[in-house]
């Protein structure tokens, strides 16, 4: 059973790998071993899309993490004692490019001198006005209710997709939506940016552009140990 593996520290746990009976190597691995937290997760994830996602602790903030040691982890993963979670992600499509993230899609003022402007549909409903502010973020329960999401708005949620107003010169409250909900968001005023997650790619916005956010045909897959 093939696995790959993703971390800074990669070469701490590879003898772990291989003493739990896995082949390492990252052409069309059974699994994806994470050795890290949250921020390796997604990388991973990133990397290797779809594939299930070994957990293993190597950071103080990781939520996924099982309370068994590494080792116990990996015996479990051999031995077929686990379940697999399935975990949403949001994709967001503009100027023919889509980005897909685990834990956020975050559009944000390419300039934090000047504020941008811009106007907001969910489902095909125009919340009503312009908003000027630093942009939003668009959060899936998993991590991004626990992330950026929750610095904003000072709450959390555990279903839906979590919609924020960052920064905005008038009151807009935080909004929970249904999971199969489409938020567009329309730059009235830019220049923006727009990216997911922590990854490096990154979509420069300009007045015009309309950004489609949605919940992902795809998963992410977490082998969770029995």
């Amino acid at each position: 059973m093939n696995v790959a593996i993703v971390g800074r520290n990669k070469e701490k746990i590879e003898s772990s790998v291989i003493s739990a009976g896995f082949s390492i190597s990252g052409e069309q691995p059974d699994f994806v071993v994470s050795f890290g937290g949250d921020g390796t997760l997604m990388h991973a994830e990133a990397e290797y899309s779809g594939i299930p996602k070994i957990i293993l602790k190597d950071s103080l903030i990781c939520k996924k993490c099982s309370a068994f040691t590494n080792e116990e982890v990996l015996k479990k993963a051999k031995e077929e004692s686990y379940t697999i979670e399935e975990l949403i992600k949001l994709e967001a499509l503009v100027k023919g490019i889509t980005l897909i993230g685990m834990n956020d899609i975050i559009i944000h003022n390419s300039d934090p001198r000047h504020a941008i402007r811009y106007r907001i549909r969910v489902n095909g409903k125009d919340l009503g006005h312009e908003v000027i502010g630093d942009g939003i973020v668009v959060a899936t329960p998993s991590f991004g209710a626990t992330g950026y999401f929750r610095s904003i708005t000072d709450s959390f949620f555990e279903v839906g997709i979590g919609l924020a107003f960052n920064n905005s010169i008038e009151q807009s409250d935080h909004m929970i939506l249904k999971e199969d909900s489409i938020i567009e968001m329309e730059i009235t005023r830019g220049p923006a940016i727009l990216y997911a997650d922590n990854q490096e790619t990154s979509v420069i916005l300009e007045s015009g552009n309309v950004v489609t956010i949605k919940k992902s045909d795809k998963s992410a897959k977490i082998v969770i140990p029995k």
